[in-house]
């Protein structure tokens, strides 16, 4: 049996629903000579770990109490029954992640897994990779940092898998990577990469009011809380820079050209979410559908995509066929289409849900199993 300790970073929607995959499956792993070991779990407050690092592991019945609390609100220091494990708060925890990271990194190995939403843990995963660490990433932050960041968290592409930074499970960083070790140059892609906005965008097609399609969204629980949130592109931004920089451009955050579906008098700063929902969608509407209307009156439809072209990296809005992939697109799937000297007259196409917890998790745990070959 190969043994892959695993420290995962971040216990949220995402992390959670890891460790839920994990236990449910045991019995597959084994079948495939594959045993995951979790030795500790972080939250934004602790750390919990176990006491002997190379022989123990949390157990199952641990891991599913650790969920329930989680997902209760409460911090991973109100566990009442600690067992064989200890939990380290604040500058400890993180001194103790290092530590394990240093003990294990370079006997037995250990995989990282970031499901965190944070930018504070880039540190962490760049002394991580400096000990002999894997790397396995959900959250997008670490990678759309600085392009230095970027650079030392990638230097050895072997020790990381970052698949569900774009498009949840779909395998879409492994398509792109397959294509470009084949030595065939992409010079185009264009996708669909929010759910959210892919939802809102194929139903003003039926001619329905940009305020109720995103009340609606949100209702459905598509949305962020605050809808703003996906609607002003930032999320999908840092999903294309990732894209932008597997490419080989060399471009950070503030480079991308991101157009927002509001104003910035309709910001965050400016109004509350109830006055953005209640009185600010409404003033969008004539805008949106004039937009809609002139794309119909060509036989085009709008999607909300990133462009990735050349030394080009830009996202928005963009009139496009409507029988195209893109154009095709209805519900809150991701599509992405890939443009090469082989897929050059037909696209090579990855369309599928694109968002949820379940799916990510999915995506984070194929990812460490992925990674196999690099433990004994």
């Amino acid at each position: 049996m190969k043994s892959i300790p695993v420290l995962l970073l971040g216990c949220g929607g995402v992390g959670r629903q890891l460790l839920d995959h994990i236990v449910a499956c045991r019995s597959l792993h084994s079948k495939q000579g594959i045993a995951l070991r979790v030795v500790g779990i972080c939250d934004s407050r602790s750390l919990l770990a176990v006491n002997d690092i190379v022989n123990l592991e949390l157990k199952d019945d641990l891991l599913k109490e650790i969920c329930k609390i989680k997902s209760s609100g409460s911090s991973l220091s109100s566990l009442m029954d600690l067992g064989q494990c200890q939990i380290f708060k604040d500058s400890e925890a993180r001194k103790k992640v290092i530590d394990i990271a240093s003990l294990l990194g370079r006997s037995t190995g250990l995989v990282l897994a970031d499901c965190s939403a944070s930018s504070e843990t880039v540190e962490l995963l760049k002394q991580g990779i400096d000990l002999g660490c894997c790397i396995v990433l959900a959250n997008k932050k670490p990678l759309t940092s600085k392009i230095e960041e970027f650079d030392k968290l990638t230097s050895d592409f072997r020790h990381i898998r970052f698949e569900s930074t774009v498009g949840a499970g779909l395998p879409v960083i492994a398509s792109i990577s397959r294509v470009l070790s084949s030595g065939d140059p992409i010079y185009r892609i264009i996708g669909s990469l929010s759910g959210t906005l892919g939802y809102v965008m194929s139903e003003l097609e039926d001619g329905k009011l940009f305020s109720f399609v995103v009340k609606e969204a949100k209702r459905l629980g598509y949305t962020e809380p605050d809808p703003r949130d996906d609607l002003g592109g930032m999320d999908v931004a840092r999903k294309a820079l990732i894209l932008a920089r597997l490419l080989g451009q060399r471009i950070n955050l503030e480079d991308i050209k991101v157009d927002s579906l509001y104003p910035d008098n309709m910001g965050p700063k400016s109004i509350s979410v109830d006055d953005f929902i209640n009185h600010g969608l409404p003033l969008l509407d004539s805008e949106v559908g004039e937009k809609v209307a002139v794309a119909a009156s060509k036989g085009n439809v709008l999607r909300y995509v990133c462009m990735i072209e050349g030394s080009r990296c830009q996202v928005g809005l963009q009139e496009l066929p409507k029988d195209c992939p893109l154009g095709r697109l209805r519900g809150s799937d991701n599509v992405v289409e890939i443009y090469s000297r082989c897929y050059k007259n037909s696209p090579l196409v990855i369309q599928g849900a694109g968002a949820g917890n379940d799916i990510t998790a999915a995506g984070v745990l194929a990812d460490i199993v992925d990674l196999q070959d690099l433990f004994n």
